[in-house]
């Protein structure tokens, strides 16, 4: 491969994981970020977004001999106003290039010509966040972008030090997982890193309905990866934001199903979801023979096992993709996907599972994905619980909160899980990323699960008494970890 010859103030395509190459400008660092060691690389700002990190050399091309290549092999909205950035920018430059030259002639008249000096603008922010001005970042963030600092990580494979998180840190954690997952499960799974090349969208159109902390960031991941989509949520105002990134809008679920090929829901409980099926304009009006039908809603498999069959007897072909993670998983396209059901279906999703998820698993017939998920969110809550207990134990023992968390994630169990959790706690921040009421519906659903099967589950039910009593605080709409105020009232 030829050697790429690169200097501050290129205009690059720079290749971000599983994201399509992307328009850039080869800039300085902030003094505090140490370039990372081991292989050649350069920091570059990206246009039409906030996002900026350290690319290897090979994941770079300059940015003219390759704008044609560029632009015929990507598609979406924002990929085009990221172009249309760099072309403004370039108008910009050019200007200012002219002027400095005019300048330049009259003052060194009677002089040896100078070298040509490039314009390079480092606080031109505008191209990179897409419009707003310095004054504006400033006054929303104290810290503007041109100078914020990557939070601690690994970069394709790079190491660095440095501090607060940052608006680069989805990427940093995408980059991260696709570095490092790279061996196989015993489970089949999809190949949703997407290594080598970009997200190619499927020509399927999608549909989605629910536009919750979940569903919000897998339909502004399907978009941002050129799906073409169309929304539907009972509030409607919820779908203007993805309509202005180039959604479609359906006004009933029947009429989403009927214009799509695939439709996903995600919902919030099993009631939510068979209202959303069988009731007035419902999905089991629009479906059709070969129509797709995808539940990405956590729910016990006795609902999965319903709908699957009302949506097959109709001709339909039914998948269930419930997801571990949580909204800020969801915004980043970090989520893990467990699917079960028609396996064609699975494979028919692989565009979008890989838009909106780090990896997916297909793990036999229907109500095995609910059962899995059901499983691994009740391991959460009640490790939640737990943290929530042994945070107020330290308390009430005059031990310090903050050693307590700093010894937790530097042993065994550390995670990250555990420190943002931890640290959201400590900061009195309940936001919701994940809500403490579905947490709870989970575990009271996974209880359930077990009665059936006669299996105890004494953790999980001392648990969900705690979420019951948090709720009875008026905790249900806070984040799971406000479980912690269960045990100071």
């Amino acid at each position: 491969m030829a050697t790429v010859h690169l200097r501050i103030g290129d205009l690059v395509w720079g290749k971000l994981g599983r994201y399509p190459p992307w328009p850039g400008k080869v800039v300085s660092p902030p003094k505090d970020l140490k370039k990372p060691r081991g292989k050649k690389c350069f920091f570059v700002k990206f246009f039409g977004t906030e996002d900026h990190a350290w690319i290897k050399v090979e994941q770079l091309k300059p940015y003219h001999p390759h704008k044609e290549e560029m632009i015929k092999i990507n598609k979406g909205k924002r990929f085009q106003q990221a172009v249309d950035a760099v072309e403004e920018y370039l108008k910009k430059a050019k200007g200012k290039d002219q002027t400095h030259s005019d300048d330049k002639s009259k003052s060194d008249k009677g002089r040896k010509a100078a070298k040509p000096m490039k314009i390079i603008e480092e606080d031109d922010e505008d191209a990179f966040k897409g419009g707003s001005s310095d004054k504006e970042q400033t006054d929303s963030d104290p810290e503007p972008s041109s100078v914020r600092r990557l939070v601690a990580g690994t970069v394709s494979g790079f190491k660095w030090e440095s501090s607060p998180a940052s608006s680069m840190e989805p990427i940093t954690k995408r980059l991260k997982i696709i570095e490092e997952d790279t061996g196989s499960t015993s489970i089949q799974a999809a190949d949703s890193t997407a290594i080598n090349g970009s997200i190619t969208p499927t020509d399927k159109r999608i549909g989605f309905l629910g536009l919750g902390l979940m569903g919000s960031g897998v339909v502004s991941n399907l978009l941002k990866m050129g799906h073409v989509v169309t929304v539907w949520n009972r509030t409607a105002e919820k779908c203007d934001l993805f309509i202005q990134e180039g959604a479609r809008l359906g006004r009933t679920p029947a009429e989403v199903v009927s214009m799509c090929d695939i439709t996903f829901s995600c919902v919030s409980d099993p009631k939510a979801a068979r209202d959303l099926v069988l009731g007035p304009s419902g999905v089991l009006q629009g479906i059709r023979p070969g129509k797709c039908y995808v539940e990405m809603s956590t729910v016990d498999p006795e609902t999965i096992t319903e709908l699957a069959q009302v949506i097959t007897s109709r001709g339909g072909r039914f998948l269930e993709a419930p997801v571990s993670g949580s909204q800020q998983l969801s915004n980043d396209g970090m989520l893990v996907i467990v699917a079960a059901g028609d396996r064609s279906v699975y494979e028919d999703c692989s565009s979008c599972f890989q838009a909106m998820g780090k990896t997916s698993f297909f793990i036999g017939e229907a109500g095995n994905a609910a059962r899995m998920m059901l499983i691994l969110n009740m391991v959460q809550g009640s490790f939640m619980a737990t943290i929530a207990e042994g945070l107020t134990l330290a308390q009430a023992t005059g031990q310090s909160q903050q050693t307590f968390l700093d010894i937790l994630c530097q042993g065994q169990m550390a995670s990250t899980f555990v420190d943002q959790k931890c640290q959201n706690i400590l900061q009195g921040n309940f936001k919701p990323d994940y809500y403490l009421k579905h947490i709870q519906k989970d575990l009271r659903l996974a209880i359930s699960m077990g009665d059936s099967v006669n299996h105890p589950t004494p953790m999980a039910a001392a648990a969900n008494e705690v979420y019951k009593r948090a709720k009875a605080l008026d905790q249900s709409d806070n984040d799971m970890s406000a479980v912690y105020r269960a045990y100071i009232h």
